[in-house]
C-alpha cells in the first residue's frame, strides 16, 4: 500500500519575518487613515489574514504595533535616503539630490507621511520609546555635516550652516506640500498634490535652499 503523499504546509508562522512585515504594511495603512485611537486590530488581522492572538504574539499590544509601524517608516526612509550615496557626489549636488528626493519621497508616501502628524498629535510620546529611533535618524544628520564641510572646503557652500537647521528647513518645506494640502486647496483653490504644480513647488524648494547655502 502506497501512502499518502500529505501537501506540504505552507504557514505563515514558519516565516514570522515576513508574517511581521505584512502586518506592518497593513498596519500603516490603518494607523495612517484612522490614527491611533480610531485604528482597530481586527481590521489589521482580517486584511492579514491572521488572528489578533499572533498580532499581540509580535507586537505586545496595540501601542506595540503602533510603535513597530513608527520605527518601520524612519527605517525605509533613511534606508531610502543612504542608496542615495550623498558622500560620493559633489556637495552641491548632494544636496540637490537630498532635497529633490525629500520632496519625492513625501509626494510619493503621502498616506503614510499622515503617520508623523498622528504621533505629533500625540506629541511624540510613543516615538519616543524608541531607544533605536535616535541612532537610526542620526544618519540623516551626519550626511548633512558631511556635505557642508566638503561644501566649505571647496567654497560652495557657507561654513556656519548648522547640518540640523538646515535638514530641518529642508524637511519642513517638502512635508508642507503634503501635510497642508487639503486646506490649501480648499481655501485658496490650488491643488499642490496635481503633478504639474508639485513639478513646479520642487523647482522651487531647490531654489530656496539653494539661494540660502551658498556662499
Amino acid at each position: 500500500m502506497v501512502a499518502k503523499r500529505v501537501p506540504k504546509r505552507t504557514s505563515r508562522a514558519k516565516d514570522p519575518e515576513r508574517t511581521k512585515s505584512n502586518i506592518i504594511d497593513v498596519a500603516t495603512a490603518e494607523f495612517a487613515e484612522r490614527g491611533l485611537s480610531g485604528a482597530r486590530v481586527d481590521r489589521i488581522a482580517e486584511r492579514t489574514q491572521t488572528s489578533k492572538r499572533m498580532l499581540y504574539y509580535y507586537f505586545g499590544d496595540k501601542e506595540g504595533l503602533y510603535r513597530a509601524v513608527l520605527l518601520s517608516y524612519y527605517e525605509r526612509l533613511r534606508s531610502s535616503e543612504t542608496a542615495l550615496d550623498l558622500t560620493h557626489q559633489a556637495p552641491l549636488a548632494a544636496l540637490r539630490a537630498l532635497v529633490e528626493f525629500t520632496f519625492d519621497y513625501h509626494m510619493k508616501h503621502a498616506s503614510i507621511v499622515r503617520l508623523v502628524m498622528v504621533e505629533n498629535i500625540h506629541k511624540g510620546r510613543h516615538v519616543a520609546k524608541l531607544p533605536s529611533v535616535t541612532p537610526i535618524n542620526s544618519t540623516i544628520l551626519d550626511s548633512m555635516a558631511d556635505i557642508i564641510r566638503r561644501g566649505a572646503e571647496q567654497g560652495v557652500l557657507r561654513a556656519e550652516l548648522n547640518a540640523f537647521d538646515l535638514y530641518t528647513t529642508i524637511a519642513a518645506l517638502c512635508f508642507f506640500n503634503v501635510s497642508n494640502r487639503y486646506t490649501f486647496r480648499a481655501i485658496f483653490r490650488h491643488d499642490m498634490g496635481d503633478s504639474k504644480e508639485a513639478a513646479k513647488r520642487r523647482i522651487s524648494i531647490w531654489d530656496v535652499v539653494h539661494r540660502y547655502v551658498r556662499t
